[in-house]
């Protein structure tokens, strides 16, 4: 079969003189050490390989390379609707792809609509206020502590240590960085839950299952709760520690994978997704926000350290994934199984 895969690189990052971008603005991109290890699992299952990338450009390359399937990882650009912009366009060629379809990643992006999905369901999560200027933070009350990140964007950018608020004077200087920062992108204040951080991993489609729970903690014990800041993921190796089988009840995992399973069916998020919650001291979750396009590195990402932890190579992982998306395709699933 030739596959295409489409992907945004940290080099690929539209820069101009003329405007700053945060340090942190291509987080989200890969390497291409991923890449080339996403297309080496495909090319040994004897796929022809080819590399789109994640522009205009792909709609040349794949006309040009004839392709019949697309494993999309491609995180786009600018915009909350920027993860859905190559879904969008592949649909509109007709070509298959790996993942989510573009409202279900639109729709994700968006922390504060992705939680009143989570409400309807009865699934808590922390009160929130959406602020679209400064000004609006009068409408803030005094509720502290509260944690502070960009309305839409992923891999921790915008999040740091100073993002957990204790005061009015800490909420104002941390929105105004974060409006000075990240232009255009409203502010996501919600109240801070103490406690432990989980994970949950689905994997599948009809039925999706549970991949895994892994809970998230210091290797310092002194630093009682969990945050998984820029600083705290660009040096994990040091500082996090990934519990797995997170050491929790049967009657709690349960709780866990259904609100995961949950928001995968309602939100119709398709292959594979990562759901965050915290766990407060009285043993109740609270949903933090969903993931539908988990990183792929072999080396990191939660999704990728979960799998090892599990048993499951990154090959196979990456091959299940693959198959999975395949399924949605049946005439494309059984050429390949005649392969």
């Amino acid at each position: 079969m030739r596959i295409g895969i489409t992907y945004n690189l940290k080099s690929d990052l539209p820069i101009s003189s003329s405007v700053s971008v945060p340090e942190d603005a291509a987080e989200e991109f890969d390497h291409p050490e991923t890449i080339e290890a996403i297309q080496e699992v495909l090319s040994k299952e004897g796929h022809e390989v080819h590399l789109l990338g994640g522009d205009l450009r792909v709609v040349e390359k794949i006309k040009e390379f004839g392709i019949e399937f697309v494993f999309n990882i491609a995180e786009g650009f600018q915009g909350r609707n920027r993860e859905a912009h190559i879904p969008a366009l592949l649909e509109l060629l007709g070509i298959p792809y790996s993942g989510s379809d573009p409202l279900g990643l639109a729709l994700t992006l968006d922390k504060a609509l992705a939680k009143r999905i989570a409400l309807s369901l009865w699934i808590l999560t922390p009160k929130f206020w959406v602020l679209d200027e400064l000004r609006s933070l009068c409408e803030i009350p005094d509720q502290f502590p509260f944690f502070v990140k960009p309305l839409w964007e992923g891999s921790s950018k915008g999040i740091r240590f100073s993002s957990r608020v204790e005061n009015r004077e800490q909420l104002e200087k941390e929105v105004k960085r974060l409006f000075d920062n990240y232009t255009r992108v409203p502010v996501l204040v919600e109240e801070y839950i103490p406690g432990r951080e989980l994970t949950v991993a689905v994997i599948g489609n009809e039925p999706p299952e549970i991949f895994g729970i892994m809970e998230l903690e210091f290797k310092n014990q002194k630093n009682k709760d969990f945050c998984y800041s820029l600083e705290v993921k660009r040096s994990w190796q040091d500082t996090v520690a990934y519990q797995f089988p997170a050491a929790i009840s049967r009657e709690a995992a349960q709780i866990l994978e259904r609100h995961a399973l949950d928001l995968f069916k309602t939100f119709r998020l398709r292959d594979m997704a990562r759901f965050d919650f915290r766990m407060n001291p009285d043993g109740k979750f609270y949903f933090l926000e969903v993931n539908p396009l988990p990183g792929l590195s072999p080396d990191s990402g939660d999704f990728v350290i979960l799998a090892k932890k599990k048993g499951v190579s990154y090959s196979v992982l990456i091959s299940r994934i693959f198959q999975t998306a395949l399924g949605r395709y049946p005439s494309l699933f059984q050429a390949n199984k005649q392969v």
